[in-house]
């Protein structure tokens, strides 16, 4: 109970303190979708080919054959709050592909106790009331061929939903861009999110505004403001395919996210900080999967003032049957440091596998 009334004034502290052009905003649309992509530390944007580049890079669309679907699950802060994704992509000729999808992150059943003591001063339980908090993103995809067979472009547009309770509520929208490049056993990937900045308008409640506006004496007195600029961020990425024997084979991509303001990331200046990722996929011939990566460098300030680094390490399995793909991974889905690791699973299914 104590965690839950903490999680409120947090949401409602991170709310009040909201501001135009944001170096941190809508931020759940950084966590990522596909266990397969978070075992290899999200390093997926030069290779990203089936329903699941509608949120990794939207050209790899081209690559799919045939109507395919997505599902994937995953408890945050030990199931406090709850991440869910679902994806539909489908080919509309031979170069060229659209794909929609539905994020949803969520923490629901909060405990509302801004009427939990009346007027006289009386305490009453019965006050309380339960509220959620959810983040909601619908992405709409559609990627070609370019004149050479061998580029692809993928466009996102994504509308995003924001409900704090009854206390106030956003809608966004925005736009992603990507590109790939393929020759002989490589991969290059370009994607650049919020390219046109995301856009996102608070209307805010003020009859519940003002029964919490003095729970902190000396904070939260004036409204804020109700718009939030989401700067674009830059994902650059390489890849090399190695075939190992017979049937195994080797996938080894490097990326570079890119954050056009100053962060803790390993490389960092007043213009733009760079955090690197590593992943790798070994397959028995396309049908068991092992995934290991490591990205999220960090640095950290100690109590002391001193720094330290931090990474991130994640590990994954699959196995593909007939087009239908489940995925597990291990790690901090939400890239938050110390936090406890995520167990997510996810399911990618082609519609060829019910075809005779």
């Amino acid at each position: 109970m104590k965690n839950r009334i903490l999680l409120f004034f947090l949401l409602i502290t991170s709310l009040l303190n909201a501001q135009a052009f944001r170096n941190y905003s809508n931020e759940f649309l950084n966590i990522g979708v596909d266990a397969g992509a978070l075992g290899m530390s999200k390093s997926v944007v030069a290779t990203t080919n089936n329903v699941n580049a509608i949120y990794w890079n939207p050209a790899g669309l081209v690559g799919i054959q045939d109507y395919q679907g997505s599902l994937m699950h995953a408890s945050y802060f030990a199931g406090i709050a709850n991440y869910n994704h679902a994806a539909f992509a489908m080919p509309i000729d031979k170069e060229s592909a659209i794909g929609i999808s539905l994020i949803r992150f969520g923490v629901d059943d909060i405990l509302n106790t801004t009427e939990l003591i009346d007027s006289q001063g009386n305490i009453d339980y019965n006050r309380i009331s339960l509220f959620s908090a959810a983040d909601y993103a619908f992405n709409i995809a559609y990627a070609r061929n370019l004149i050479f067979k061998d580029v692809k472009f993928g466009v996102n547009a994504k509308i995003v939903r924001r409900i704090i309770g009854e206390f106030a509520s956003s809608w966004g929208f925005g736009f992603d861009a990507g590109i790939q490049f393929e020759r002989n056993d490589w991969h290059f990937g370009v994607m650049v999110r919020d390219i046109t900045t995301t856009f996102n308008s608070w209307a805010i409640n003020e009859e519940e505004y003002n029964k919490i506006k003095d729970a902190i004496p000396g904070e939260n007195q004036e409204l804020p403001q109700s718009t939030e600029i989401t700067k674009p961020k830059l994902q650059v990425g390489v890849a090399r395919e190695w075939r190992i024997g017979r049937f195994f084979n080797l996938l080894s991509e490097v990326d570079l996210n890119v954050r056009f303001a100053k962060t803790n990331d390993i490389f960092s200046s007043k213009y733009a900080s760079i955090d690197p990722a590593a992943g790798f996929q070994l397959d028995y011939d396309k049908i068991v999967y092992l995934r290991a990566g490591i990205g999220n460098f960090q640095y950290i300030t100690e109590f002391d003032n001193s720094k330290s680094m931090s990474l991130q390490p994640n590990f994954g399995v699959g196995f593909n049957y007939r087009g239908i793909q489940v995925d597990y991974a291990l790690t901090n889905i939400g890239s938050v440091g110390n936090a406890l690791y995520s167990n997510i699973f996810s399911i990618t299914f082609d519609y060829n596998f019910l075809r005779p």
